[in-house]
């Protein structure tokens, strides 16, 4: 009995054809180009409506074409990563609209003297000034904050992955389910009524920090809870095994096992609260003056000196809402870096 045995001319015959690897870079080019040309023709000068075309003619092209060379079935593989980069793009080009139209219109007052300076006594009408008291009020604010927090919202974790078990559990798990979708005008109203009103604190950094740190303790519980169950069992039984407490190996195995995926919930929670602007406003009620104590007196902030400088409806104000709105977006790329550094720099070493 003989056995057929396949060359390389047949094995290379049993493959269907195959498109190159640039195909889809022609197919987008051609989508580009062929909708440029339907919206001048139709007399469209909407640059989303144009995109939107050339994005349903490259999801057709890729397909047409692929399914008359290829097969159907790896045409509908081609739509599918089609349809993956246009999403893509359709997220990416509003993020970097953003970004540029902050960085054209926020470089014009930006430098030193701005970041150095408050508004002191120059009118919302009139050039000069900074946003010194602004920078100040947030860092104490979202400080303060993240210092209450933090342990908070890991300890919580903690207690619902390590030990949690019944009704306690469970209604801790809702409590901060409801937490989490709490709009920020709710918690700063509950801090007004209970700081403000009813102990006659008056406004000031500290009551804003308690606000924030409503919306903060949710989105560091969650982040930390889904960190701690990803962290295998095997090295909790086997840190058991050897004798070790229960406490101790969670705070010697656990927590650094899955410290680099708190770090960055933390700072996530805490690019979260720092645009916040509805608390600040019941509670701090901002001050155009330096207020270095968060403990009294009002104080301002980035968002909402934007807010205000905005609405004052002048050129120079608008100028100076734009760099401190690239101020804000400064500051939260920093966290995000730091972020990174400390959750690579503390992340448990791999070797052979």
């Amino acid at each position: 009995m003989s056995h057929a045995t396949l060359t390389p001319k047949s094995r290379s015959s049993l493959r269907g054809a195959i498109l190159p690897k640039w195909f889809p870079w022609a197919v987008a080019g051609g989508s580009v180009l062929l909708g440029l040309g339907i919206s001048a023709a139709a007399g469209l000068h909407s640059s989303i409506q144009w995109a939107l075309i050339a994005a349903v003619l490259f999801v057709a092209g890729s397909y047409g074409i692929s399914a008359r060379v290829e097969g159907v079935r790896q045409a509908k593989d081609r739509v599918a990563t089609s349809m993956v980069w246009v999403a893509f793009l359709m997220a990416l080009i509003p993020l970097l609209s953003l970004i540029w139209e902050t960085v054209k219109q926020g470089v014009k007052v930006l430098d030193g003297y701005f970041l150095s300076h408050s508004m002191g006594v120059v009118a919302d009408s009139e050039p000069g000034g900074g946003i010194y008291h602004a920078i100040l009020g947030t860092l104490e604010q979202v400080g303060l904050a993240t210092l209450f927090s933090v342990p908070i919202g890991v300890l919580t974790a903690i207690y619902l992955v390590e030990y949690g078990r019944g009704r306690l559990a469970k209604a801790v798990t809702f409590f901060v389910d409801v937490m989490t979708g709490i709009p920020s005008i709710v918690a700063g109203l509950f801090v007004l009524s209970l700081w403000v009103l009813i102990l006659d604190m008056g406004p000031s950094g500290i009551a804003g920090s308690f606000a924030l740190c409503i919306l903060m303790i949710p989105v560091v519980v969650r982040s930390t809870e889904e960190m701690l169950k990803l962290v295998p069992n095997e090295l909790r039984e086997a840190s058991l095994a050897l004798g070790v407490p229960k406490w101790r190996t969670i705070l010697k195995v656990v927590l650094p096992t899955s410290i680099g995926g708190i770090v960055t919930g933390v700072m996530l929670a805490v690019a979260r609260i720092t645009g916040e602007t509805a608390p600040v406003l019941l509670l701090v009620w901002g001050t155009d003056f330096i207020n270095a104590n968060p403990f009294q007196d009002p104080q301002e902030s980035l968002p909402m000196y934007i807010y205000l400088q905005y609405s004052a409806g002048s050129d120079p104000a608008y100028d100076r809402a734009w760099a401190a709105a690239l101020t804000l977006i400064a500051f939260i790329m920093i966290l995000n870096l730091a972020a990174r550094g400390i959750a690579r720099w503390k992340a448990p070493k791999t070797g052979r």
